[in-house]
């Protein structure tokens, strides 16, 4: 239907040429795919002939299909025929049943339960390819979607809804789907802020609706009030590594902005609590609290009104740079003066035995305060560890103590805790840093300003010592930090991750450091730079070991440890299906909850709409339950040799390929669209940490998102199959069946590969080399697709003979749907690459726009992008 509607848009704005165009190439595509190789040869002739001012349409006619797709997939999970069983063995219900099957003791699923932690950390990466304004037109069309699932519409209502999907998918062809600019920093705060205010805000209070829901039923107790099993915290506007527009100041904004937009929700739920709570009887210790009232409840929803009233002005005009007008003694500051009040109503209206009244949207404003708080979202700063050492090293120089950045690592850690325990200050008063080091110093200051709760953590990138640790701490601590704020290293390369274990023992041993973390620590796991680094096998391996020698090593010290997870969404940065990826952990690793990122696209995919968002939180909150009362095996000591000697293997290969092959530099940039992206306005952050590097230098997205263009996917497989087979050879095909099917984190694995290898795909890639690569490099691409299908035989011996993704039979099906309509966008992309870098300077600015929609669209069409 949705189909059907862009083609009359189309006929309407381009007239029947360029729909009959459009139609007769996605029949040729379709025919393609079937193994017409007739089709093919004419799908190839007709778009490398086709003309330059035919291009744009035909790129924007099939982007638009494929964004259209995922607004039908998306509908689909959560429509009112299929959410019975969307989630299956997958969901609370299912979970709950199977925990009392096993007679597992209700006082441990209810203690599970209750220290349920599902932190989300949205990520401002340069993945998103979708326009806000295009974005919230499918969000419009998804309502539609919803209206018309209704069987008892009249005639007259159903055309209206339809005519309305029209509206909009012609308002969609009619907007520019590439920015004009790169967002900023700000802009990708906004964008975060979006998904809260029209998505979660919803979709948080339903979820804990729902827990309280199968807890009751399967167990009779109710999910307590006063708990927040699910938050968010951002990165958007406090993410510094590598993107210099993320300044002190960015953070600032972003931080008040945030304050504005939750007073500005919360005065919309007083404002309807007022209306509703127009109730007389109250408890004694109510009226003591807040005197005689007729209608006691609206006089304390009244006074909470105004603050918030207060609150809101108070940040708008803080926005626009005035001194305000309301003074702060009038406002909201910390989220308990919201939440007293309202459970104290909440705890009232029960008392007075209006259960029914007290859990209605009342609870729900109380939960969206234990979620989202008066700051809306907590913020993490993220800066690179040198930033610091730099800054230090400057301050050492200046006392007349030499240059920190030269001393050994135990003169650093000596020098860094004899500061952190001495009362006087170390910054000199009358001392003009460089540029670089007041913006770290700057960055503290305002963290040092916040209440207790709105910075969530400091996250430290590239760490490789305890003192990259101690020295945010010292640098928070001259700011005037009054209170611990945690400081994660991020453990991101092979070699940091199996140095991870050292780091943190060497920190735990140093006295002050455990007296000031309150036997708390936060660990972030690096997904990206390590598959980057070693390939997605061994990277895999290394990411298992770390996150298991850090949870012994925590066990030992008596020391909460919450392991943060910097996933991507695609399988080259760790991405996998979020329950069968937490299922796979080391056994213990998520009792302290789950700490994630949720990057770019996958946003929008798994929580732009506040029923998706609610299967989503239900999701990860079942495998986390799951994984906490079932833990997964203890891997054998046969497994972890196979597995080490495998990892060592892929690792060898991948890195003799991508770091020894001369010619495989030179390879990359002709077969894929790496150049040519970073022309793509998306993310605020540059997509190289040096401009002038080759592929060290470029950062771990779009090294994938190049990859996925071209359908070779490299980096998601490249030396994980040819380890396998060798393993295989060596006589461990038996062991690695068993692995297989016993081992989750090892069949999780697999079945990445299996995802991996049916989005891949040859002819395409065989296609590119032709078109844009120099004769004298074809042997590289060669060899590679070569190895591909032979991966492909390895992994389907080992998991489901002759069938990609047999277990998942509606990927393959999703999949399948797809390519007949991302097989032109590739095509065309091979076009107008051959056909831009053999033009001289002048570029036809619609060719450019052309390619750049067939970036977006592709990206579209394989639902993630890097």
């Amino acid at each position: 239907m949705l189909g059907e509607f862009l083609g009359e848009t189309i006929r309407d704005a381009q007239g029947d040429y360029i729909l009959d165009l459009i139609e007769s190439i996605r029949i040729l595509s379709r025919n393609s795919r079937s193994g017409d190789e007739s089709a093919r040869e004419q799908l190839l002739e007709k778009l490398a002939n086709i003309s330059n001012d035919d291009v744009l349409p035909v790129a924007r006619a099939f982007s638009h299909f494929l964004n259209l797709t995922n607004i039908a997939e998306q509908h689909q999970t959560v429509s009112r025929h299929h959410i019975n069983n969307s989630l299956g063995s997958r969901s609370l219900d299912s979970l709950f049943l199977r925990l009392k099957s096993h007679n597992i003791p209700v006082e441990k699923v209810i203690k599970t339960v209750e220290s349920l932690m599902i932190d989300l950390v949205l990520t401002a990466h340069p993945t998103e390819v979708t326009r806000r304004s295009l974005g919230h037109k499918h969000v419009e069309i998804n309502k539609c979607l919803d209206l018309l699932e209704h069987d008892d519409l009249t005639e007259a209502e159903s055309y209206k809804i339809k005519r309305r999907l029209m509206q909009l998918i012609a308002l969609a062809w009619h907007t520019n789907e590439i920015r004009t600019q790169r967002p900023t920093p700000v802009d990708e705060a906004k964008g975060g802020m979006a998904v809260i205010e029209n998505s979660l805000w919803t979709a948080v209070p339903e979820f804990c609706r729902q827990l309280n829901f199968y807890l009751e039923k399967h167990f009779g107790v109710q999910y307590p009030v006063s708990l927040a099993p699910v938050r968010f915290s951002s990165w958007m506007g406090g993410d510094r590594d590598g993107n210099p527009f993320v300044t002190a100041e960015t953070t600032r904004r972003v931080l008040r902005m945030n304050r504005w937009k939750a007073a500005e929700l919360f005065l919309e739920d007083i404002k309807h609590l007022t209306e509703e709570l127009s109730i007389t009887q109250c408890t004694p210790a109510f009226r003591t609290k807040y005197g005689e009232h007729l209608e006691p409840y609206r006089v304390v929803l009244k006074a909470l009104r105004q603050k918030l009233a207060n609150t809101e002005i108070y940040y708008a005009e803080l926005l626009e740079d005035k001194i305000s007008t309301i003074d702060e003694a009038e406002i909201l500051t910390s989220d308990n003066q919201l939440w007293q009040p309202l459970f104290d109503c909440y705890e009232s209206l029960q008392a007075c035995g209006m259960r029914i009244i007290a859990n209605g949207a009342l609870l729900d404003c109380l939960r969206r305060v234990s979620c989202f708080g008066l700051g809306l979202s907590r913020l993490d700063i993220r800066q690179e560890s040198t930033r610091h050492e730099m800054a230090i090293a400057e301050i050492t120089r200046y006392i007349g103590l030499g240059d920190y950045s030269h001393w050994t690592e135990d003169d650093k850690q000596a020098f860094l805790v004899r500061e952190l325990s001495s009362r006087r200050p170390l910054l000199p008063t009358n001392w003009t840093p460089s540029h670089e080091t007041k913006e770290v110093l700057d960055t503290c200051k305002i963290v040092a300003e916040q209440p207790k709760g709105v910075i969530s953590a400091y996250v430290i990138s590239m760490a490789r010592e305890a003192s990259d640790v101690l020295a945010v701490h010292l640098l928070l601590k001259e700011a005037g930090c009054k209170f611990t704020i945690p400081v994660a290293p991020l453990f991101e390369t092979l070699g940091d991750l199996d140095h991870s274990e050292k780091v943190m023992t060497d920190l735990f041993n140093i006295g002050w450091y455990r007296g000031v973390i309150n036997n708390y620590q936060m660990v972030m796991i690096g997904y990206s730079d390590s598959a980057k680094d070693a390939g997605m096998l061994a990277a895999g391996w290394a990411q298992y070991r770390a996150q298991e020698a850090l949870v012994n090593l925590s066990e030992k010290y008596n020391i909460e440890l919450t392991l943060f997870h910097g996933r991507g969404g695609t399988i080259g940065r760790g991405g996998a299906p979020a329950h069968a990826a937490l299922l796979s952990q080391p056994p213990r690793s998520l009792k302290n909850g789950l700490r994630v990122t949720e990057q770019g696209e996958m946003i929008r995919f798994k929580l732009g709409l506040p029923a998706v968002a609610v299967e989503s939180l239900e999701l990860y909150a079942s495998a986390i339950l799951e994984a906490n009362i079932f833990p997964p095996p203890e891997p054998k000591q046969e497994w972890r040799d196979v597995l080490a000697k495998g990892s060592e293997i892929s690792c060898q290969i991948y890195r003799n390929m991508v770091r020894g092959e001369p010619d495989f530099v030179p390879y990359f940039r002709a077969a894929t669209p790496e150049q040519e992206l970073s022309r793509l306005p998306l993310g605020s952050r540059p997509a190289k940490r040096n401009p002038k590097g080759g592929v060290e230098s470029l950062r771990a997205i779009p090294w994938i998102f190049a990859w996925m263009q071209n359908r070779l996917m490299l980096p998601a497989w490249l030396g994980a199959g040819q380890a396998l087979q060798q393993l295989i050879d060596d006589g461990n095909e038996k062991l690695l069946k068993e692995m297989c099917s016993e081992w989750p984190f090892f069949s999780t694995r697999i079945g990445m590969l299996e995802m991996v290898f049916s989005k891949a795909d040859i002819w395409l890639a065989e296609y590119y080399d032709q078109r844009l690569v120099t004769p004298n490099l074809h042997r590289l691409g060669k060899a590679l697709r070569t190895q591909l299908q032979a991966d492909l035989k390895t992994v389907l011996a080992l998991a489901h003979e002759g069938q990609l993704m047999a277990d998942l039979p509606w990927i393959a099906e999703s999949i399948a749907l797809r390519n007949v309509y991302t097989d032109p966008l590739n095509l065309l992309q091979v076009e107008l690459l051959h056909r831009i870098r053999n033009q001289d300077e002048n570029v036809n600015p619609e060719l450019e726009q052309a390619l750049m929609i067939t970036i977006t669209g592709i990206a579209a069409g394989m639902r993630n992008t890097g």
